[in-house]
């Protein structure tokens, strides 16, 4: 879906505790919170302060950083490295996908949020490479104590939605560990909507911990000569059924968004 970069009709503001009508989130059955960095104004706005700071497991998002860590560490050369498929993948944790199930390109695996294929660049590069990058790059509490090879989707790791944002606004300024060259490489990668008006880069991420279901959406939209840099994380237990949790990342998300753009 296009994402709407117009006045809406009936839009929820801001600050959603002073409204009477529900609020995306309420409409979407999650709770959660959306935090939006405004570059040009350096303006930080969040539907929840406290969400906003609380962490959690990053999921399908850290493979934004995790690509840039198989790239500084040469473990894959550009993103039309070739990732060969293992034959064999925990459908029970991650669902079955047989569509992904075969070798696959990096940039395609980051497109498709293809987990085996992280996975398998996760154990080439190794914990303590892992550990050195992540504090320079004060991405997340770098606990790094879950056993398997996807401790983003499980175990201590965690980081915030704000902590998410701190460190995409330090990718957009060439402001990491990491070489123009991977940086550039990343860019490209994230890339999810282009127009003639904006440039919108994302990823999604969702996992299941502890009885309930994570989801993120975060990235940064160039438009109107302004940046939007961006992170909702909703939750909602397993239970609780709901078609729609996966798009409700990011309606939510354009809610707040489509308001912003328009002042």
């Amino acid at each position: 879906m296009k994402i709407l970069l117009v006045l809406l009709c009936c839009i929820f503001a801001l600050d959603v505790a002073a409204q009477n009508q529900k609020t995306p989130f309420q409409s979407c059955n999650v709770k959660g919170s959306t935090t939006i960095y405004n570059y040009k104004s350096h303006k930080w706005t969040t539907t929840d302060e406290a969400d906003s700071r609380s962490g959690s497991q990053p999921a399908s998002t850290f493979k934004i950083i995790n690509l840039l860590i198989a790239l500084e560490t040469g473990v894959i050369k550009d993103e039309n490295a070739i990732i060969k498929w293992p034959g064999t993948t925990d459908t029970t944790l991650y669902g079955y996908r047989p569509d992904i199930y075969r070798d696959i390109s990096v940039k395609e695996a980051f497109e498709l949020s293809a987990g085996w294929a992280f996975i398998e660049l996760a154990k080439q590069v190794g914990r303590e490479k892992y550990k050195t990058f992540l504090q320079k790059s004060k991405y997340g509490n770098e606990d790094l104590s879950e056993q398997g090879d996807d401790f983003w989707n499980f175990g201590k790791f965690a980081i915030s939605p704000r902590n998410q944002i701190e460190f995409l606004i330090n990718v957009y300024k060439d402001r990491t560990p990491f070489s123009k060259q991977n940086i550039a490489i990343l860019k490209k990668v994230m890339v999810t909507e282009q127009t003639a008006d904006h440039t919108l880069r994302s990823k999604t991420g969702w996992t299941r911990v502890e009885g309930n279901d994570i989801g993120w959406w975060v990235g940064y939209l160039e438009s109107k000569g302004n940046v939007y840099f961006f992170a909702t994380r909703i939750t909602k237990p397993r239970s609780v059924s709901n078609p729609d949790f996966g798009e409700c990342r990011k309606t939510i998300t354009k809610e707040f968004l489509s308001q912003l753009i328009a002042n």
